[in-house]
Formats: C-alpha cells, sequence, structure tokens
C-alpha cells in the first residue's frame, strides 16, 4: 500500500517531466515560427523569444484576478460564511501557510478551485452547490486538497503552463496564417538548408498546439494526485476527501462559467471532456488511490 509520501513523491517527479516538455516544446514553437517569419536568422529567434517571454509574464500576473473575475467569484465575508471560513483558517494553520482570501461561486454544482502565485497571494473559492452539500469531513478535505494546490505551488505551475501552451497557440496561428498568405520564408544561409528548415518550421507550428495542450492535460492530471495525497495527508483523513469525491460523481461537476483556460484550476474536471482530453483523472482512480492510503 502506498503511502501519502511515496504518492507525493511519484507525482512530484512527473509533474516535473511534464512541465519540462511543455518548455521545451515552446522553444521549439518559437524556433518554428522564427524560421516561418524571418527565415534562418538568429535575430528572428531572439525576437520571438522576447515576444514570448513578454506574452508569459503578462499572463502570469493578470491571471488570478482575470480567473476570479470570469468565474463569477465574489469574496466570502465572515458575516455570511462563518463555518467556511473557520474551516480555511484553521486548515491553513495546520499546513503553515498564509490564510487565503476566500471566495463564493453561485453555482449550484459542487466544485472549487485555488489560484495564487505564491501562498502569500492566494486565493480559493467554493461554488454554493459544494458548500451545501459536504458534510464538515468532506469539505475539509476539498479545503486541504485546494490548500495543498496552493502550497505545492500547483497554481503557479498551472498558470504558467496555461500561458506558454496558450503562446504556442497563438505562434501557431500567426505562422499558419503567413504561409497561407505569404508562403514561407526559409532562406537566409544556404537555398536547401533554408527550405528543409521551413519546412521543419512548418511541422512545428502545426503539430506543437497538440502536443503542448496534450502535455499540459497529463501534467495537470498529476497535480490533482498530489494535492489529493497532500489534501489527505493534512486532514489525516483521506475518507473525507474520497467522501467528497463520491458526492461529486453523483451530482455533477460541471460549472457554468469554467472554460478550457480555468478547467485545470478546478478541483474536479468543471467540463464535460475525458479521456486524454481531461483536465483530471477519473474520480474513480482518485477514490481508490485515497482509499489504499
Amino acid at each position: 500500500m502506498a503511502s501519502f509520501y511515496d504518492r507525493m513523491d511519484e507525482n512530484r517527479r512527473n509533474s516535473y517531466l511534464l512541465m519540462s516538455l511543455v518548455f521545451v516544446v515552446c522553444l521549439a514553437a518559437v524556433w518554428g515560427f522564427s524560421i516561418i517569419f524571418f527565415g534562418d536568422s538568429d535575430l528572428g529567434f531572439a525576437l520571438g523569444a522576447l515576444f514570448s517571454g513578454g506574452y508569459v509574464a503578462a499572463t502570469y500576473f493578470a491571471a488570478d484576478r482575470m480567473i476570479l473575475s470570469v468565474s463569477g467569484a465574489r469574496e466570502a465575508k465572515k458575516e455570511e460564511f462563518p463555518y467556511l471560513v473557520n474551516v480555511v483558517e484553521g486548515l491553513s494553520i495546520a499546513a503553515g501557510v498564509p490564510m487565503p482570501k476566500v471566495y463564493v461561486i453561485d453555482d449550484p454544482a459542487p466544485n472549487a478551485f485555488a489560484v495564487g502565485t505564491s501562498p502569500d497571494k492566494a486565493s480559493i473559492a467554493f461554488t454554493t452547490g459544494l458548500l451545501s452539500m459536504m458534510n464538515r469531513a468532506e469539505l475539509e478535505g476539498v479545503a486541504a486538497h485546494e490548500l495543498s494546490h496552493i502550497k505545492n505551488f500547483d497554481s503557479r505551475m498551472a498558470t504558467i503552463a496555461v500561458a506558454m501552451v496558450g503562446l504556442v497557440a497563438i505562434l501557431s496561428d500567426l505562422g499558419m496564417r503567413s504561409v497561407f498568405w505569404g508562403g514561407m520564408r526559409g532562406g537566409g544561409r544556404g537555398r536547401d538548408r533554408g527550405g528543409g528548415l521551413a519546412l521543419i518550421g512548418l511541422a512545428i507550428i502545426v503539430l506543437a498546439p497538440i502536443f503542448s495542450q496534450l502535455v499540459r492535460l497529463a501534467l495537470s492530471r498529476q497535480r490533482e494526485f498530489l494535492a489529493d495525497a497532500s489534501g489527505a495527508q493534512l486532514t489525516r483523513y483521506p475518507e473525507g476527501l474520497a467522501s467528497a469525491l463520491e458526492k461529486m460523481k453523483n451530482a455533477g461537476t460541471m460549472v457554468q462559467h469554467a472554460s478550457d483556460a480555468t478547467a485545470s484550476l478546478y478541483f474536479a474536471n468543471p467540463l464535460s471532456m475525458g479521456g486524454m482530453f481531461s483536465t483530471h483523472p477519473p474520480m474513480e482512480e482518485r477514490i481508490k488511490r485515497l482509499r489504499e492510503m
């Protein structure tokens, strides 16, 4: 039977590997974009890298406010939600992290998510559907899971991954439009070599968005397993989290304002897609792992 620590170590290793793959795909897309637009030019690659770094940085620093806004989250006042705030406060002390801001989303589907580039600047949002459905042990399990995302810097990793995948999609779209309207430049250091590089660049910008999205989804699934293990370790009661997952599985977790860009942040998949295109592992597998701890 795997321990908390075995599960956590395994998922951390897998997560770092997948994050590295996202970074490599992003660099490849920048290179392919520079070949399509500027030919075999070091200056073109440098300009592409500069634009890419600026885009990822801007997305990273604006992401939290944007996600809370588009999700329809409102701050949970202690006078209105004393029970919820008390649960999050107690678990924050136990986890050794600053108390995050607590938000509520008016949605009947049971779900929750955490955002924040660091534990000092983090927020957790819970749907009203989750608050009405869970008992204290189950709510503590979900809150511990989300606090674990914050403590493990999963929200930061997810934000960077989403930004890089979005960047790859933009570069691919611009590159394809350039090829369609103006052809491939390719040249610069030898005609044959330039033409060959242009074809490689075209292949990269066609395939990179698909591959980067699949890797991002796999990364998201690994971080969910890690947060489950970390959350169960925090409460010392894996059954609370397993029971919450069972209730959510039976009730459905599709959230009205969720989108592909925000889906990976949620406690359970808020969209209908499953399998390799899902942001989350199957609930059955999550429940099974928790009950084996």
